[in-house]
């Protein structure tokens, strides 16, 4: 049934992805090759390290049983920190340790509040949301005197292979699967997700199991942060448009499997590197409506898809 069930989805996406290749070969046919181009491999995979760090820091988290709307903020924070730390350090590297830093202190916040504090978990995320919109900007001003954007700061350049957050991205896809499925981290990880009460009867607590969890959750997604203002040499105010809530969207998608979630990830990647060519083309296409292209593909999947997802880990949401 889940083999039937995964081919019919595989075709539907390669027909969806057939029909979306003939509707730009219709509007501008050179667009279509440069699709095919290492070059545009390129800025999909740079595009796609965000996103995919993100999922995977929510897939962590979710499947430990702690809902995470929290990601957006997890990006923004950890955006602001690797860019400000890396303008007054000089030093890149350091900066992508502080947007793992922000990260895991924002996944300890949210952690404290829900679990802690018994506060709900979706009102916790979108506030933690909300005071990364207002508290990146007033950080911005109290630091650089400016509230839309910082100064310039290293960065390591244009070169893929050379940015260690595109390295940390790939390893993370690779690493994150295994470490859920063959690891005693994963098995106690998915327990306190789905059976908080296995772990109490060998002597864990299911709390401190999430808490860990959300650590490592968090500072993939302020990693995936680090990449949206390292590569652009800077922080700009609510640089991370929406990309927190895509990434859930994709956990939930890929049924909790992280693997899944960093495929799916790359999908909405490449929609928004499409969507990048035909503004930059000149392609005759309303701009107002181009950069809608990920956010459309992203429904049209979760359409596609919504009636054979995976149901949640059953504790999700439930405190122990």
């Amino acid at each position: 049934m889940t083999m039937t069930r995964n081919v019919r989805i595989a075709l539907l996406a390669a027909a969806g992805v057939a029909v979306v290749l003939g509707l730009l070969w219709a509007v501008r046919p050179g667009l279509v090759i440069k699709l095919f181009t290492l070059g545009f491999v390129a800025q999909v995979i740079g595009t796609a390290v965000p996103y995919t760090l993100a999922a995977l820091g929510g897939t962590i988290t979710e499947r430990a049983g702690v809902v995470d709307l929290a990601l957006e903020s997890k990006l923004l924070f950890g955006a602001f920190a690797a860019a400000a730390v890396s303008y007054a350090t000089g030093s890149a590297s350091l900066g992508v340790v502080a947007g793992v830093g922000a990260g895991m202190l924002v996944a300890a916040l949210q952690i404290a509040c829900a679990l802690r504090l018994g506060a709900d978990q979706v009102i916790v995320g979108v506030a933690l949301n909300l005071l990364a919109l207002g508290g990146t900007r007033f950080l911005l001003q109290i630091l650089f005197g400016e509230g839309s954007n910082s100064p310039a700061c290293p960065s390591f350049g244009d070169a893929l292979l050379a940015n260690p957050l595109i390295w940390i991205g790939v390893l993370a896809a690779i690493a994150v699967p295994i470490a859920m499925t063959r690891t005693v981290w994963g098995l106690r990880t998915r327990a306190a997700g789905d059976r908080p009460d296995a772990l109490i009867a060998v002597g864990v607590a299911p709390n401190q199991t999430r808490l860990w969890a959300a650590l490592v959750g968090g500072g993939l997604a302020g990693a995936g942060g680090a990449q949206l203002s390292l590569p652009i040499e800077g922080f700009v105010a609510d640089m991370s448009s929406g990309r927190g809530y895509i990434a859930i969207a994709m956990v939930i998608l890929a049924g909790w499997r992280p693997a899944w979630a960093a495929l799916a990830c790359l999908g909405v990647a490449t929609a928004e590197s499409i969507n990048f060519e035909l503004q930059i083309s000149g392609a005759a296409i309303p701009r107002e409506l181009a950069p809608l292209l990920p956010y459309v593909m992203t429904l049209i999947v979760l359409v596609i898809a919504g009636g054979s997802r995976r149901p949640p880990p059953r504790s999700l949401g439930r405190i122990s």
